[in-house]
């Protein structure tokens, strides 16, 4: 059975529509940026509904919960090792964005509650450190979206921007 995960992606439409995407946290994406963006997002655990395991991984994630407005699923996407991703929008105001609500931040290693991952780091070294599960979270248009995600995300964008050109 594949593994199944599932996030949150917050978007607006405000004058130029943006999604909130996170950076992975670690020296391994520390000075990437195209395909180094996730949806906050983790495991479905047993008996869970992705819901549920959306809302709690944004909160584990990003530090803060996701907005408690109705929750869109845009679909379950397989990436090419397997494991689905199961993708819920949340549609956000625009002023949301720079208000003290605003989950966004240049530097979530210091928010209270942020999840974190423990790596061998450097790889064979036997040093095991901590770090941020995500290390920031932006707003950015749909087209920088597409270039930032790891690529078994972007087909999420795709579906939002095909589900607001039929509304």
């Amino acid at each position: 059975m594949a593994v199944t995960s599932a996030g949150v992606l917050l978007h607006h439409g405000g004058p130029v529509p943006r999604v909130l995407i996170a950076h992975m946290g670690g020296p391994y994406w520390a000075r990437k940026d195209a395909r180094a963006w996730t949806v906050p997002k983790g495991l479905v655990e047993p008996g869970e509904d992705v819901v549920t395991a959306a809302h709690r991984e944004f909160r584990e994630e990003v530090g803060v919960p996701a907005p408690d407005l109705p929750a869109v699923e845009l679909g379950a996407f397989r990436y090419a090792s397997g494991k689905v991703v199961v993708v819920l929008a949340v549609e956000v105001p625009a002023d949301l964005v720079g208000s003290p609500a605003d989950p966004a931040s240049h530097d979530l290693t210091t928010r209270p509650g942020v999840s974190t991952v423990e790596v061998e780091w450097p790889p064979r070294s036997g040093r095991r450190l901590t770090f941020p599960e995500v290390d920031r979270a932006e707003w950015t248009t749909w087209d920088d979206a597409r270039e930032r995600l790891v690529a078994g995300q972007v087909p999420a964008i795709d579906a939002l921007a095909a589900r607001a050109a039929r509304a």
